[in-house]
């Protein structure tokens, strides 16, 4: 049964409102998954405890953590290798000479680095919100809790599913893999070593693995059987054509794109859903959306809020009730979100819209 403008309207009426488009069979959305990127990020310091104990308690079914490496290799749960952003290293003496300047990627960065502490070391750090300007009310929950390794990570979600009786999962993105391999740091093998030993080994196990390397995808398809999911970005829209998908398909199991080559976000009448999540379907890959935020900035333009004229416009927040419907409603089979309680919210709106058409219709 497709999903119709017919569905779309019941989703105006609740104040939902979205654009309708013809597509095939509508997947069973009460089932998407919600992914929690760094857990209840808009209401703890992500990448904490408290932020995925808070994000599982919500409702999502997965936590999502970037992965980084010690001096031994051992995998940690930070966004980026940096540490001085979101961690009170730049302030601890014991630490001073560690500064310095690295070319990752063709930049440079001056700061502290994972790969220069060992994990004893990284133990003894103090999380902090990293992006103040974005999140203030996180601040004040700065200093109080240590830097989470995998397996930390893996505890959490299994404990969450006892918790909640309920699957809880976890999304392991991969990071600069290629570079961690010019620094003699094998950190797709010891991820596979690590899931394995922590017994997700198999296709059915509550885990997926992102990356946006190619490369890295491949080997870690050959040392575990765990899923993988290409990260797609908006440069990256030539990956979006049917034999790039089919390609991707070679070495991974699911796309995670940025929503705004799912949702056009220049149609007069947002959302106008491009056919990226049919053409990927297609293609036998499932789809994931990217982080919905509620920040202007992260929002298309037809859903910014607030005088453009203020120097915190980009901060200001947004209609994100609209995007997250949108993105539940274009067949996806998970959403990346901050706003955990929203996305759960608007699951259940497009899935009632859906079911209330459907009998509409015998």
């Amino acid at each position: 049964m497709s999903f119709t403008r017919r569905d779309f309207g019941l989703l105006a009426a609740a104040g939902l409102a979205v654009q309708a488009w013809a597509g095939p069979a509508f997947a069973d959305v009460a089932t998407a998954a919600i992914v929690a990127e760094g857990g209840a990020a808009e209401e703890r310091i992500e990448d904490t405890r408290p932020a995925l104990d808070l994000a599982i308690n919500q409702g999502c079914d997965f936590i999502q953590v970037n992965l980084v490496a010690s001096k031994e290799g051992a995998l940690i749960a930070r966004r980026d290798n940096e540490l001085s952003v979101g961690t009170d290293v730049a302030a601890r003496p014991a630490f001073a000479d560690r500064k310095t300047t690295k070319t990752i990627d063709g930049t440079a960065t001056t700061g502290w680095f994972a790969e220069d502490f060992t994990l004893a070391e990284l133990q003894t750090l103090f999380c902090r919100e990293p992006h103040p300007e974005l999140r203030p009310q996180n601040v004040k929950l700065g200093g109080k809790e240590p830097i989470l390794t995998l397996g930390d990570v893996l505890q959490i979600a299994r404990a969450g599913c006892v918790r909640t009786a309920r699957t809880v999962g976890v999304c392991a993105r991969l990071t600069r893999s290629g570079w961690y391999d010019s620094q003699g740091l094998d950190v797709v093998g010891r991820l596979a070593s690590d899931l394995g030993a922590a017994g997700y080994a198999s296709p059915a196990a509550a885990v997926w693995v992102q990356a946006s390397e190619p490369d890295a995808l491949r080997t870690f398809g050959r040392l575990s059987q765990v899923r993988r999911m290409r990260l797609i970005e908006p440069a990256d829209a030539q990956m979006t054509t049917s034999a790039a998908l089919a390609d991707i398909r070679a070495y991974a199991e699911a796309i995670a794109p940025h929503q705004d080559l799912l949702l056009d976000p220049t149609a007069a009448a947002f959302p106008g859903p491009t056919t990226l999540a049919l053409d990927a379907h297609n293609a036998g890959l499932r789809v994931f959306s990217r982080t919905v935020r509620p920040q202007n900035q992260f929002l298309p333009p037809a859903l910014r809020h607030g005088d453009k004229r203020a120097a915190s416009y980009p901060n200001q927040r947004g209609d994100t009730d609209r995007l997250l419907v949108a993105l539940f409603a274009d067949q996806l089979d998970g959403v990346c979100t901050d706003l955990i309680g929203d996305a759960v919210k608007a699951r259940r709106a497009v899935a009632d819209a859906v079911a209330q058409g459907r009998a509409r219709r015998g």
